[in-house]
């Protein structure tokens, strides 16, 4: 397991406990977790470690009472970029995001208060997004004469239409409470998003870490492809993972007896963090 100390966090937290669950922490509380340069960089740094340590789930929650208000207004007033420079900040946001997205590792969201602007850009990276009774969603940047920069155009329309989106940026439209779930921007609503959160990492935990990688990787590898080409990324995909092979041991014999590998079909119960034991059911 790689040393996170060796990271020099500063924006972020990160622990990872004996279950193989990373929990990442948004850290700038009295700035309600705004994305500055700084954090954004933390952000590469930390989830291209992930996805080659021996972590199998990632929680990502923030202090304080709110997930993440976005852009770094005052950082961005005072840096005075140029546009050049503000396209360059943009890449390194679609950089953070892609390596969430992508990096097959599991990453559940604990969402609460504002997901506003970037922070629905980061949310939207993620594979699960559970909210709590205070999480509100909105992409303010119309009324503040800005346009989304971290893959928004991308990610939000493809959880909730273009249609919607468009409403949101140009009027400021919010959505929360059961509303929001029924349109996409969260998986599940639950009055302690983090207990749920955790509960959803252990599960994913349980997977293999190969049909992990291929679920929160492939699939959306394949929304940016052609039909015709999806199909054939799928059956390459498929012939790999539902080929894989795992030591097994049987719920009828002792400790310790290896009886074969896991065929197509059959269903799997990981029995050690590793993924090297596991039972047929």
């Amino acid at each position: 397991m790689f040393d996170i100390a060796d990271l020099k966090l500063e924006n972020l937290l990160c622990a990872i406990d004996d279950e193989g669950i990373a929990t990442v922490t948004l850290n700038r509380p009295a700035k309600r977790n705004a994305l500055n340069a700084a954090t954004i960089e933390e952000l590469v740094r930390l989830f291209s470690a992930l996805p080659g340590s021996d972590v199998r789930a990632v929680v990502l929650r923030a202090e304080g009472p709110h997930f993440c208000a976005g852009l770094d207004l005052v950082e961005h007033g005072q840096s005075e970029r140029s546009p050049a420079e503000f396209m360059r900040l943009c890449l390194r946001w679609h950089e953070a995001f892609t390596k969430i997205e992508y990096g097959g590792v599991p990453v559940i969201a604990a969402l609460k208060g504002a997901v506003v602007g970037g922070g629905l850009e980061l949310a939207s990276s993620v594979h699960i997004r559970v909210m709590d009774e205070t999480t509100y969603f909105g992409l303010p940047e119309g009324q503040r004469g800005l346009f989304t920069g971290g893959g928004a155009t991308i990610r939000v329309p493809a959880l909730i239409g273009r249609a919607r989106m468009v409403d949101m940026m140009l009027t400021g439209r919010l959505y929360s409470g059961d509303e929001a779930v029924s349109v996409g921007l969260a998986q599940y609503r639950v009055p302690d998003s983090e207990a749920k959160a955790y509960e959803l990492a252990r599960a994913c935990a349980q997977n293999t870490p190969l049909s992990n990688f291929a679920i929160c990787s492939a699939i959306s590898h394949m929304q940016n492809m052609s039909g015709l080409d999806a199909a054939y990324a799928e059956a390459m995909v498929a012939g790999i993972v539902n080929t894989q092979e795992l030591n097994i041991r049987s719920s009828a014999g002792t400790d310790g007896d290896r009886v074969g590998s896991l065929k197509y079909g059959d269903r799997v119960e990981i029995l050690e963090k590793s993924g090297d034991w596991g039972r047929i059911s």
